[in-house]
C-alpha cells in the first residue's frame, strides 16, 4: 500500500497574488511483481487560483500597470480531477497481457479576459469557460514473441475504448466573476474506439524492421443551447506506420520511420452551423489526417558520448480550428513542418554529465489563401544545455540554460517576438540518509523575458472603440530563490 498527500500554496511574483491552493493525493494498492501483478490506484486533485493574463505592451509603457501587473484583477479559476484505475498484467513464456480500466471525474471553471473592453465597453470582455465531465475507458494489449522464417519476431496488438460524458460545456460573459450572459451551453457525448497491431522483426544482425497499423473511430453527440448547433457526427481513420533500423556498425546505427496519424478537433465544432452572432459557419473535420516521417543516426562511437541526429517532416490536414474563447469555429488550412534535431549526452566520469540539445524547424501553411505564410507562434529554434552533478561526495546539482528563438506572431511575419533565454541553478547536499537540502535559483540572471507573446486587438478604458493592435505578453518569473529540506520518514 502506497499513500501520498501534497498541500501547497503559492503567491507568485504578480501584483495580484496567485493565491494558488493545491490539494493532491494518491493511494495505490499493488500485488505481484512487474511481470505478474495487479495495481489499483485512486488519485485526487483540487486547485484554485487567480490569474495574471497576458498584458498589452502599451499598458506597461504608459505606466498603467507594471510588468507583473494585470488589467482585470478578477481573472482566475478552479479545477478538480478524481480518478480510480486498475492495471493487471500476466506474463507467460512468450506472451505478456495487460488490461487497464479507469473512471475519472473532471471539473473546470476558467475565468479570463483577453481583449479587456473591446466587445463590451461597459462590463468588459471577461468570460468563464466551464467543463464538467465523466470519463471511462479501458485498454487491453498483448505482446507475443515468436519466430518467422527462422527469425525473431515480436507482435503487439490491442484495443482502446474511451467514453467522455460531458453534462455541461459552457461559455459565459462575466463581469468580476459574476455571470451576465450565457453565450454557449451544451452537453456532449464522445465515444472513441481504437485498435492497433505492430510487428517487429529482426531480419538480420544489422537490420530490424517494424510495421504497424492503427484504426480509430469517434462518435460525437452534441445537444447545444442553440438547436441549430446540435447533432451527431462521426469519423474514422486507418493509420499505417513503418520503420527500419540499420546497424550497429562501429557503435552507430541508422533509422528511418514514417506513418500516418491524426489530431482531433473540439466536439462542438463538429456539429456547429451558426456562430454567436447567428452567422453561418462551416463544421470542422472531427479527425484531421497527419503524415510524418524522420530519418536519423544514433551513435556511441565516441567514448562516454551518446549522440542522435534526425531530420523530420510533418504534414497536417489543417491546424487546430476551434476557438473555445469565442465559441466559434475557425477552420485553418493545411500546414507543413520540417526540422532538424540534435541531441548529445556526455558523461566523462560517473557523477558528471554534460548535455546539449538543438531543435531547428520551419512551419508554413500549405493550402488556401494562406499558402506559403508562416504558422503563427511556431517556435523555430530551441536550444537546451546543462551540466549535472550527482553523487559527488554527497552533493548534487545542475545548471541549465534554455533558449527559445524569435517566432512569428502573425502570418505575414510582420510581427515577431523577442527571444527567451533563461538559466536555472540547483545545488544540493545529502546531509543524512533521510535528510536532503536543496537550493534552487530560477532565472539566475534575472532576464526580462516572456513566457508567451501574442499580437491581437484589445481595448483599454478611454481608447477608441475599435481597439488597438498590440503585442500582449506574460512575463517569465524574475530571479527567484527556493530553499527546501526533504525528510524521509
Amino acid at each position: 500500500m502506497l499513500g501520498a498527500l501534497e498541500l501547497s500554496t503559492n503567491a507568485g511574483p504578480w501584483t495580484v497574488s496567485d493565491q494558488y491552493r493545491k490539494v493532491n493525493g494518491v493511494v495505490r494498492f499493488t500485488r505481484g511483481d512487474a511481470v505478474n501483478g495487479l495495481s489499483i490506484t485512486g488519485m485526487g486533485y483540487h486547485g484554485s487560483w487567480n490569474s495574471t493574463e497576458a498584458s498589452p505592451s502599451r499598458a506597461i509603457a504608459s505606466g498603467l500597470i507594471d510588468r507583473f501587473g494585470t488589467i482585470d484583477d478578477t481573472d482566475g479559476g478552479r479545477t478538480g480531477r478524481y480518478s480510480l484505475s486498475a492495471d493487471w498484467q500476466r506474463g507467460r513464456a512468450s506472451t505478456v497481457t495487460k488490461v487497464s480500466a479507469y473512471v475519472m471525474r473532471y471539473d473546470l471553471a476558467l475565468i479570463s479576459n483577453f481583449t479587456f473592453y473591446l466587445d463590451d465597453p461597459v462590463h468588459g470582455d471577461q468570460i468563464e469557460q466551464v467543463d464538467n465531465r465523466y470519463v471511462t475507458g479501458t485498454r487491453v494489449s498483448q505482446r507475443r514473441l515468436g519466430k518467422w522464417l527462422g527469425r525473431d519476431v515480436q507482435h503487439t496488438y490491442g484495443v482502446q475504448i474511451r467514453n467522455d460524458t460531458i453534462p455541461r460545456v459552457a461559455l459565459y460573459h462575466t463581469d468580476r466573476r459574476e455571470r451576465l450572459e450565457t453565450r454557449g451551453d451544451a452537453s456532449v457525448l464522445v465515444t472513441s474506439v481504437g485498435g492497433y497491431g505492430q510487428t517487429e522483426l529482426e531480419w538480420s544482425p544489422h537490420m530490424r524492421l517494424t510495421g504497424g497499423i492503427r484504426i480509430d473511430g469517434s462518435r460525437y453527440r452534441v445537444e447545444a443551447l442553440e438547436a441549430a448547433n446540435s447533432g451527431v457526427a462521426s469519423a474514422s481513420l486507418i493509420s499505417p506506420k513503418g520503420g527500419a533500423t540499420f546497424g550497429p556498425w562501429k557503435a552507430t546505427e541508422f533509422y528511418v520511420n514514417g506513418g500516418f496519424g491524426f489530431h482531433s478537433n473540439n466536439a462542438l465544432g463538429t456539429t456547429i452551423t451558426r456562430d454567436l452572432d447567428g452567422n453561418p459557419v462551416d463544421r470542422v473535420t472531427p479527425l484531421v489526417r497527419a503524415k510524418g516521417a524522420e530519418v536519423g543516426v544514433r551513435s556511441v562511437a565516441v567514448p562516454h558520448l551518446q549522440s542522435t541526429v534526425s531530420l523530420w517532416t510533418l504534414r497536417l490536414g489543417s491546424e487546430l480550428v476551434y476557438n473555445g474563447d469565442i465559441g466559434a469555429t475557425e477552420p485553418g488550412p493545411a500546414s507543413e513542418r520540417h526540422g532538424l534535431e540534435i541531441a548529445n549526452y556526455y558523461s566523462p566520469i560517473r557523477w558528471l554529465v554534460f548535455d546539449v540539445d538543438v531543435s531547428l524547424s520551419t512551419a508554413h501553411f500549405s493550402a488556401g489563401s494562406s499558402k506559403g505564410a508562416v504558422v503563427p507562434e511556431a517556435v523555430s529554434t530551441v536550444l537546451s544545455a546543462g551540466v549535472s552533478v550527482d553523487g559527488f561526495h554527497r552533493t548534487f546539482g545542475s545548471i541549465r540554460w534554455r533558449y527559445f528563438g524569435p517566432r512569428s506572431l502573425v502570418e505575414d511575419d510582420s510581427q515577431r517576438s523577442a527571444a527567451t533565454s533563461l538559466t536555472n541553478l540547483q545545488v544540493g547536499y545529502q546531509a543524512a540518509r533521510r535528510l536532503r537540502l536543496t537550493m534552487d535559483i530560477f532565472n539566475v540572471f534575472d532576464t526580462k523575458a516572456s513566457d508567451i507573446d501574442y499580437f491581437f486587438t484589445s481595448r483599454l478604458p478611454g481608447e477608441p472603440l475599435a481597439g488597438i493592435d498590440d503585442r500582449h505578453f506574460h512575463p517569465a518569473v524574475p530571479r527567484t530563490l527556493r530553499l527546501a529540506a526533504t525528510v524521509g520518514l
